[in-house]
């Protein structure tokens, strides 16, 4: 029927009206927050380029989970700030690393019965060099050396859950890596760990403001020979495809906004749990605009959640999951 019988503003009329046919919904318990895990006692380190976003020591890790499990945020995604760093990453799988004695601590809050604990696998932040897996470096050249990463990933990935991580996700983009990963869970008799892959994850210009959080910078060259180009919709759903075949039981996508239509394709392809990172670039964007007063923040903020969501992701990792949460009551 046509216009005048149909009147598509009729049920936009009043936010009852609204709300009633809303066809996309937000809820805090579909949001994942960050968290980075430095050293020391009593510290909240602010980071520069995001505003709001602290390192944090073990015992203010565990407050800010407590705070987020007030608000019915639905889980934390875990990174880690070691003391030292070797070419082996030898921090990542050291059973006292940074971030499994977090996990241990925040297994025994009261916030752990409330929230999903998620271990970020990965060596970056734990190399001298930055890189996400081992470096073989020859004068001016190098290579980020594939299988032999795969070992050191795998042991992070068991000391991790070890420490009580609820999900492993290995986010470092070498090929294999699940495979490897779900071997070594399993011959540990940690079977029912589940992985979160990062299947699809793209050498983007928006990851700037979490290198600073983490300090997790490569000290030469790129990550482009090993994370995805920017420019493939149709290999991204082949390594999607490969993450599952090798045992992954969930995917994440990263970046979010400027990636929308791998989320949508990934979601109409397959039959999986499917979630979103809004990365650092997209928070550190939005939140430079709300400082300028270009942007209303809690219009623009939700309404960059909903754009993730709509697309198909039926959780987002996002430095807004609290302030989130506040906004959606």
């Amino acid at each position: 029927m046509e216009f005048p019988i149909s009147r598509m503003r009729r049920l936009r009329r009043t936010e009852p009206l609204r709300a009633l046919v809303r066809e996309t919904h937000l809820e805090p318990n579909a949001l994942i927050l960050p968290l980075f895990i430095c050293p020391g006692e009593g510290i909240r380190k602010p980071v520069d380029s995001m505003p709001g976003v602290c390192n944090l020591s073990v015992d203010e890790a565990v407050k800010e989970a407590e705070a987020a499990a007030a608000l019915g945020v639905g889980g934390l995604l875990l990174f880690g700030l070691p003391e030292t760093k070797d070419e082996q990453a030898t921090g990542a799988w050291d059973d006292n690393g940074i971030v499994q004695q977090g996990l241990r601590a925040l297994k025994q809050s009261s916030a752990a019965k409330k929230l999903v604990l998620i271990a970020d696998v990965c060596l970056c932040e734990y190399t001298s060099h930055g890189h996400c897996g081992i470096v073989k470096k020859s004068g001016d050249d190098y290579e980020i050396e594939n299988d032999s990463s795969l070992e050191l990933l795998a042991k992070t990935a068991v000391s991790l859950a070890r420490a009580g991580a609820d999900i492993v996700a290995p986010s470092d983009m070498m090929d294999g890596r699940v495979a490897a990963i779900r071997d070594e869970l399993d011959e540990e008799g940690l079977d029912q760990i589940p992985i979160l892959a990062y299947a699809s994850k793209f050498a983007s210009a928006f990851y700037g403001p979490f290198r600073e959080a983490a300090d997790s910078a490569p000290q030469f060259g790129d990550r482009r020979s090993y994370q995805m180009d920017g420019a493939n919709l149709r290999e991204a759903m082949r390594e999607i495809d490969l993450d599952l075949g090798e045992g992954a039981d969930m995917i994440l996508m990263k970046p979010a906004m400027p990636y929308l239509d791998v989320i949508r394709a990934a979601r109409e392809r397959f039959d999986v749990p499917i979630g979103a990172y809004q990365v650092s670039g997209e928070y550190s964007m939005l939140q430079a605009a709300f400082a300028k007063g270009w942007l209303d923040p809690q219009r623009a903020m939700l309404e960059s959640l909903l754009s993730i969501r709509r697309a198909g992701a039926g959780f987002i990792v996002t430095y807004f999951a609290e302030e989130a949460a506040k906004a959606l009551g």
